[in-house]
């Protein structure tokens, strides 16, 4: 059995974190599905950039879409539209067969809406009835304006998965709008059986912040350079775990509890950016210390390779979770301020998710003016 697959077997399902025209029609995530247990896939801006800006999947349909004198936005719709509704259809079956649990595929609103609430909501609810599958994730940013947003969609009925969470508080205010869009659909009589959300943790970004500032004082010598020395790379994963932690305290709650009599099904913790950015620590370090029930982890394909190597597959989420979060209260010592930090990547990351949209766009604009008429 694959490395990948064997992670079903402690509660932990593998999504990945890319997306190509060409893996719909030559096989390649039926494979996946097939021989290592894929149960969905994320995007993000950043991937569509590099799938459509950096290959040739898409020239006959650019060519088309200019043909038809589509302005660039709608085209760039039309594509990831087609893609998406693909994927789902793929992973159907699955979603099925699974009573609604696995199978998702994932498609974010424009980064620039970031800090819109009103303007996330609108667009959420478009691609939404655009893609018409009941497998489809819209993507919404854990901002402050996102919350409420993210409320609103649930008790509609969207499925949402909240990306760019870095803090934990962010991330327990996640899960209040999370019930909270759960009850505001119970009170308007609404079924909310099938409605699904996860909760995107962003773990690699987190230490490639955090490392050099410790670098910094471990540089210093003394007592506090080996206190930094000892939290060096470690920062992430228990941040991580002590997301778990508020996961598991929320969701064995007597307030789920009401809604899951209800048919509510938990918001799953998703761990996102978990390729290794430092070349000195393990190809596999945001995955194996964070295997266990009720988790996603989605992978970049060269990460889903590595684990499919080497991996080891073993309920470990839980592991050491005290000491975890020990090494938090000590950066505290060192006068870091995590809270701090995680806000500061949370700007990061939409600012990285807007630059790779607009690039994307001023391809699409020049390939479709290049195009045959």
């Amino acid at each position: 059995m694959s490395n990948l697959k064997r992670l079903q077997d402690f509660g932990q399902s593998v999504y990945l974190d890319e997306i190509r025209r060409s893996w719909l029609s030559d096989g390649t995530f039926r494979r996946l599905i097939d021989e290592d247990g894929l149960r969905g896939v994320t995007s993000n801006p950043a991937i569509f950039e590099k799938a459509i800006g950096q290959s040739d999947d898409y020239d006959e349909a650019v060519e088309d879409l200019a043909r038809r004198g589509l302005e660039v936005g709608k085209a760039y719709e039309e594509l990831v539209i087609g893609d998406i509704q693909g994927a789902c259809d793929l992973f159907r079956p699955l979603y099925d067969a699974s009573d609604g649990r696995y199978g998702y595929v994932s498609l974010e609103v424009s980064p620039h809406l970031a800090h819109d609430t009103d303007g996330t909501v609108k667009e959420a609810r478009h691609l939404w009835q655009r893609l018409d599958r009941p497998n489809a994730f819209i993507k919404v940013p854990g901002t402050r304006a996102g919350l409420p947003a993210i409320r609103t969609l649930l008790a509609e009925g969207i499925n949402v998965n909240v990306t760019l969470l870095f803090g934990l508080g962010r991330y327990r205010e996640v899960t209040d709008a999370y019930l909270s869009g759960l009850e505001d659909r119970l009170k308007a009589g609404g079924d909310i059986t099938r409605v699904a959300s996860v909760a995107s943790f962003f773990l690699s970004r987190i230490d490639v912040m955090v490392d050099p500032m410790l670098e910094r004082i471990m540089g210093q010598g003394g007592p506090r350079a080996a206190t930094a020395k000892e939290l060096h790379g470690e920062i992430a994963v228990g941040s991580a775990k002590q997301a778990y932690a508020i996961f598991e305290e929320v969701f064995g709650g007597e307030r789920f509890r009401a809604l899951e009599r209800q048919g509510a099904r938990k918001q799953r913790l998703l761990w996102a950016s978990t390729s290794t950015k430092n070349p000195d620590y393990s190809d596999v370090k945001y995955i194996e210390p964070l295997v266990g029930p009720d988790t996603i982890n989605t992978m970049p394909s060269e990460t889903l390779d590595a684990f499919r190597d080497h991996g080891k597959a073993a309920d470990r989420v839980r592991d050491d979770m005290a000491a975890y979060g020990r090494k938090l209260e000590q950066l505290g010592e060192l006068d870091i301020d995590l809270d701090e930090l995680t806000q500061a990547l949370e700007d990061e990351g939409v600012d990285k998710f807007i630059k790779p949209f607009d690039k994307l766009m001023d391809t699409l604009a020049e390939e479709m003016r290049k195009a045959p008429a």
